[in-house]
């Protein structure tokens, strides 16, 4: 029995710890909870473990690939974000927990943070809190919709799922393509596409 709940641990860290958007963890957490017949409780809280060691992963080596894939600017770029983040103290906090509460992938986030060099201790605990709440309702709700909906995986693949990794990938791409120094300091807008090394 208790194998399963590790598949569940496993799975969740896995679709965390890539720096691309793949399918949220809570997608998985539910698919298992249903196919395994689990224990809802148990479930929420070893995919939300196994998503935090995905995210804390990811905030470790990414510092270390992106000097390797984008050119210096960018990484200054993001670095000075990141920067500007641990200014604001409480209210980045508020910021990530309340992102983290938003149903768009956090990718976007934790590529931010660990391209910014900043210590996850500044990132994890408002997206555990985050991640807790979101989770706990989008496998509830989707533990009601298996019990209540023969056709559930006939709905898998639709336009929102399709509009939200579209817009996981804008997301990424906004973060990877603004000049965000420009942005924050002289208030221009400006996209800059010579990120590559």
């Amino acid at each position: 029995m208790w194998l399963k709940y590790i598949i569940v641990f496993f799975a969740a860290c896995a679709v965390d710890i890539v720096p691309f958007p793949l399918p949220p963890a809570f997608v998985v957490m539910v698919f298992l909870q249903i196919y395994f017949k689990l224990n809802v409780w148990v479930v929420i809280l070893v995919g939300v473990a196994g998503s935090v060691l995905g995210r804390y992963i990811l905030t470790l080596y990414i510092p270390k690939i992106a000097s390797k894939i984008f050119n210096p600017a960018k990484n200054a770029d993001v670095q000075f974000l990141g920067k500007k983040l641990k200014e604001k103290g409480w209210k980045s906090q508020l910021a990530i927990l309340t992102y983290s509460l938003l149903p768009l992938p956090t990718t976007p986030l934790f590529i931010a943070g660990g391209m910014a060099k900043m210590k996850p201790r500044l990132i994890i605990p408002a997206f555990i809190v985050g991640k807790f709440i979101s989770d706990t309702a989008a496998v509830f709700m989707g533990k009601y919709a298996a019990e209540n909906t023969a056709g559930i995986l006939d709905g898998a693949i639709s336009w929102k799922s399709a509009l939200g990794l579209l817009f996981g990938i804008l997301l990424v791409a906004g973060l990877l393509f603004i000049d965000w120094r420009a942005w924050l300091q002289e208030k221009k807008f400006r996209l800059n596409y010579k990120i590559w090394k």
